[in-house]
């Protein structure tokens, strides 16, 4: 899809008014922030503006408090974090639209910033409000999203305010965007995917549209057994959903139909205790797990074929875990095959796009994620990027 990005806005906003809409919603530890990622995320797109004199207006929402005002989840928290990483003057605003909102942002310098108190401590924030939405953009002359973690959702402040005002993507927003089209857009091919975790049902709408997408599907991860059992394997007491056999036939169909490979491990290592570094830990090939084991990672023989299948691919798209990495040795095949990626990146031979909670985790967990070409780090929106959807917040960008 077409956008318009910072690079579009006048050079000069000296006074003008830009709402951005950026993802604060920091992690906290006894009043800390306890990894502020997404905070420096941010940073770009807000520097960006407010070096050009625009008076830089902040929405995000902070935590769930379902419409009620929490001090716990005020944004006024994030002020000195923010003044801090920016270098610019931050000031808080006492709520994201009204009478109130609007005077202290009549008040602002250019070049400055303000941080808007939570969305969410209105209730018509996550119904989308219009009335809401209205009074948003009644402080704002432009709107920016930087947010593509939140995106997936129509909020005011995600969707609403974006049909109301002349809307640009920020710089995090932009370069998301970017690769994802890169990565199942318009990739170059071959393209191969990595799809982990431990439900298929959680992913049955990724695996779907990506058979029709990639050529390559590497299926990990608890998933794998599902996929495994309805190809007749006894996968003894591993983690398996056995009532979506049947979707999982009908994802070998559709591959076969749109000549995508579906690749399975044919060894395993399997132990009858989840557990780290278990006696009975031992790598077997599939049609050998025994009744009491479960298969806790892929064996290193298929990790060695999956990464000679990496090296005949072009682009790569990864979410998820190979194995339950949280727990060695189960991290092996994660940890193997994400360094093959990484090398294969760093030589320019892949495009490698990765995203996902557990999978920002298990690439930092292998000391990659900063050799692949771009990691992201929403969870949700990532995913139903990957279903194919049209997210909302991006939607409403289109130019």
């Amino acid at each position: 899809m077409s956008f318009k990005t910072l690079d579009d806005l006048p050079g000069d906003l000296s006074g003008k008014r830009v709402l951005v809409r950026v993802d604060l919603n920091v992690p906290m530890v006894d009043g800390a922030i306890s990894d502020d990622t997404r905070l420096r995320a941010a940073v770009p797109t807000i520097v960006d503006l407010a070096d050009k004199g625009a008076k830089v207006l902040l929405l995000s929402h902070f935590g769930r408090p379902k419409g009620q005002k929490r001090p716990d989840m005020s944004t006024a928290l994030l002020v000195q974090p923010l003044t801090e990483l920016t270098g610019k003057s931050v000031r808080f605003i006492e709520d994201c639209a009204g009478p109130e909102a609007e005077r202290a942002v009549s008040i602002m310098l250019p070049g400055s910033v303000g941080i808007l108190e939570n969305t969410r401590f209105h209730v018509g924030e996550e119904k989308n409000d219009p009335a809401l939405a209205r009074g948003m953009a009644a402080l704002g002359d432009y709107y920016v999203n930087d947010a593509f973690s939140a995106a997936h959702r129509a909020h005011a402040s995600t969707e609403g305010v974006a049909h109301l005002l002349p809307s640009f993507a920020g710089r995090a927003m932009e370069a998301e965007l970017r690769a994802l089209e890169a990565a199942l857009g318009s990739p170059e091919r071959p393209v191969a995917a990595v799809v982990g975790g431990a439900k298929v049902s959680t992913k049955l709408a990724v695996l779907g549209h990506l058979v029709g997408k990639v050529d390559h599907l590497i299926i990990g991860g608890g998933m794998a057994n599902t996929f495994l059992a309805a190809r007749g394997v006894d996968v003894g007491k591993s983690l398996c959903e056995k009532d979506l056999i049947g979707e999982a036939e009908a994802i070998f169909e559709r591959a076969d139909e749109a000549g995508c490979t579906i690749h399975l491990p044919y060894d395993v290592v399997v132990s009858r205790e989840f557990a780290a570094n278990p006696p009975s830990l031992r790598t077997c090939n599939v049609h050998e797990v025994a009744a009491d084991e479960m298969i806790l990672d892929v064996g290193p023989a298929a990790v060695e074929a999956l990464a000679d299948a990496l090296k005949t691919c072009r682009t790569l798209v990864w979410n998820g875990p190979l194995g339950a990495f949280e727990i060695p040795p189960f991290d092996t095949a994660t940890v193997a095959l994400a360094r093959t990626a990484a090398a294969l990146t760093q030589d320019g031979s892949l495009v490698s796009v990765a995203g996902g909670g557990d999978t920002v985790s298990a690439l930092n967990h292998a000391g990659v994620a900063n050799d692949f070409t771009f990691v992201s780090t929403a969870g949700g929106a990532f995913l139903e990027w990957m279903e194919g959807r049209v997210l909302p917040g991006v939607g409403a960008l289109g130019a």
